[in-house]
C-alpha cells in the first residue's frame, strides 16, 4: 500500500468539470439502460414523454420522473421477485439486501457481481479517507442480518486492515472482544457508542484506555451533530467519523474526513439533487431541501431521481482535506420533522440541545401529540449522576429548547440512568401520538 493519503488519488482531487463530465457520461449510459431493461422506466419516461436521447448536460436529469420508496413497494415482486425497477434478469444477480422496514414495509436492494465489486470499492475509499490502513484492526459491531451495511466490512478487508465480524451482540461480548483483539476502529451507531461507552464505564473499564482510535458511525443521525460527536469523543478519546449509506442504492456512499465539515460524496456513482420537498422544485447548492439521488452505475437496479426522504444540503468546492467531491449535510429525516407553531423541529434539534446539559445522560425521546387541535411536543430524558433537583432540571431542560429552537416542550419527564430503552441498531427518538384516540403511541 502507498503512502498516499487518497485511495483513488486522481479520482479524488479531480477538478470540478472533470467530475461533472465523467458524471454526464455515466447518466447517459444509466438512463439509457434503465428505459430499455426495466419495465418500470420504460413506462414511466413514455408517460413523462422523454426518452434517453434528452440527456444532454447534467441539468437534464432534471425533466425526468422522481421515484421514492413507495415506487419500489408498489413494482416490488411484479414480473419476478425483484420487480420491475430491476433492468437485469435474476440469474445475474449475486447479492441482495432489504431495508429495515421500520417506515413501512422492507424493500430490497439487488446487486450483479460488477455492482457489488464497485460498492465494496467505495467502501475501501471510504474507510481510507476515515483513516484506516493495513495495520489497523476493524470491529464491525453493526448488523448484518440482510442489512446493506453488513458487506461493507469487506471495504476494511479490501484495503489490508483486520475485519472482526462482530456484528450486533450483546454489550458484555463486544466490550470482551474489544479487550481481547483491541481494533482500532469500530463501527456502530452514534446511540450505541454512547452506550456502549457508559456500559463499560460501570463495568470498571476506561474506554479512553481501550484500543479503540476511531470511530466510524452509521444508521442514525448524531455523527454530524456537534455536542454528540464531542460527547463521544471525549468517552472514548477516539476521533468519530460519520458514514451515510442507504439500502435503496448501495451500503456507504458517503463520509466525513478528517476536516469534520460534511460528508464527501461517491460523486463517480451517485449524483444528487436537492429539491424543495413539497414542490419538488431544484434548489441551488447550499440551499436546504429533500435529497435525490440518481444512481450512476448500478445496473442491476438503476435508480433514477429516488427522493431518499433525507433533509439536508450540498456544498461543492476543495475541502481542507484535498479532496474534490460534493459534500453532503444531513439535518434530519422529512418522516421524522414535526411542526409546532409553525417552527419546523427535526430530533436532531432537540438532540442538539440535550447533549450538551451535562445533568442528563443524552438519551432522550420525543412525543408529538394534538391538543386543542394543535401540535404539541413533550420530552423525556434520564437524569445523571450530577443532575440538579427534578423540577429545576425540568425547567433548564424547558428553557434551553425555547432558546435554542424557539418552541418550548408542553413537559420534561426525568426518569432514572437506563430507563430509555436503548438499541443495538437505529434508536426510535420520536413517538407520534397525533390522531390515536386510544392515545396509543406509534414508534416511528
Amino acid at each position: 500500500m502507498s503512502d498516499s493519503k487518497y485511495w483513488e488519488e486522481e479520482w479524488e482531487t479531480a477538478p470540478r468539470e472533470v467530475i461533472e463530465q465523467k458524471q454526464l457520461e455515466s447518466l447517459k449510459e444509466i438512463v439509457g439502460f434503465a428505459y430499455a431493461n426495466a419495465p418500470y422506466y420504460k413506462r414511466s419516461f413514455d408517460e413523462a414523454g422523454v426518452k434517453p436521447e434528452d440527456i444532454k448536460t447534467l441539468e437534464d436529469i432534471r425533466k425526468f420522473p422522481f421515484i421514492n420508496k413507495q415506487t419500489e413497494r408498489l413494482t416490488q415482486g411484479k414480473g419476478s421477485m425483484v420487480g420491475e425497477l430491476a433492468a437485469v434478469d435474476e440469474k445475474e444477480i449475486i447479492f441482495i439486501s432489504a431495508s429495515s422496514g421500520s417506515t413501512g414495509v422492507p424493500t430490497i436492494s439487488p446487486f450483479t457481481q460488477k455492482d457489488f465489486d464497485e460498492w465494496i470499492n467505495i467502501e475501501s475509499r471510504l474507510m481510507y479517507q476515515a483513516g484506516m490502513r493495513n495495520t489497523d484492526r476493524y470491529m464491525h459491531g453493526i448488523n448484518f442480518s440482510l442489512f446493506v451495511g453488513g458487506p461493507c466490512v469487506l471495504g476494511a478487508q479490501g484495503l489490508g486492515a483486520m475485519g472482526i465480524w462482530s456484528g450486533t451482540l450483546p454489550s458484555d461480548r463486544l466490550l470482551y472482544i474489544i479487550q481481547q483483539f483491541q481494533p482500532t476502529f469500530i463501527q456502530t451507531t452514534p446511540s450505541y457508542a454512547l452506550y456502549l461507552g457508559e456500559t463499560a464505564k460501570k463495568k470498571g473499564i476506561n474506554p479512553k484506555e481501550l484500543s479503540v482510535k476511531r470511530i466510524i458511525v452509521a444508521g442514525e443521525p448524531g455523527g454530524s451533530i456537534p455536542a454528540t460527536r464531542k460527547a463521544i469523543e471525549e468517552l472514548w478519546d477516539a476521533k468519530l467519523i460519520e458514514f451515510y449509506g442507504l439500502s435503496d442504492i448501495f451500503g456507504a456512499c458517503a463520509a466525513m474526513c478528517d476536516e469534520q465539515d460534511g460528508l464527501h460524496l461517491a460523486e463517480d456513482h451517485i449524483l444528487v439533487e436537492t429539491v424543495d420537498v413539497n414542490t419538488g422544485e431544484v434548489l441551488p447548492d447550499g440551499e436546504t431541501g429533500e435529497l435525490v439521488f440518481t444512481s450512476l452505475r448500478k445496473h442491476a437496479r438503476p435508480m433514477i431521481r429516488f427522493r431518499t426522504g433525507d433533509i439536508g444540503y450540498v456544498t461543492k468546492g476543495r475541502c481542507g482535506c484535498g479532496r474534490t467531491s460534493a459534500k453532503i449535510h444531513i439535518v434530519g429525516r422529512k418522516d421524522d420533522m414535526f411542526i409546532v407553531s409553525g417552527v419546523n423541529i427535526f430530533p436532531s434539534d432537540v438532540e442538539t440541545v440535550l447533549r450538551e446539559l451535562k445533568e442528563i445522560t443524552g438519551e432522550y425521546r420525543i412525543h408529538v401529540f394534538n391538543r386543542d387541535y394543535t401540535a404539541r411536543y413533550g420530552v423525556e430524558v434520564e437524569r445523571s449522576e450530577s443532575a440538579d433537583k427534578d423540577e429545576e432540571l425540568k425547567k433548564k431542560i424547558v428553557a434551553a429548547l425555547k432558546s435554542r429552537i424557539g418552541v418550548k416542550p408542553d413537559y420534561v419527564t426525568v426518569l432514572d440512568d437506563g430507563a430509555l430503552p436503548r438499541a443495538e441498531h437505529k434508536a426510535k427518538r420520536l413517538i407520534d401520538e397525533r390522531g390515536k384516540e386510544d392515545d396509543q403511541a406509534i414508534l416511528i
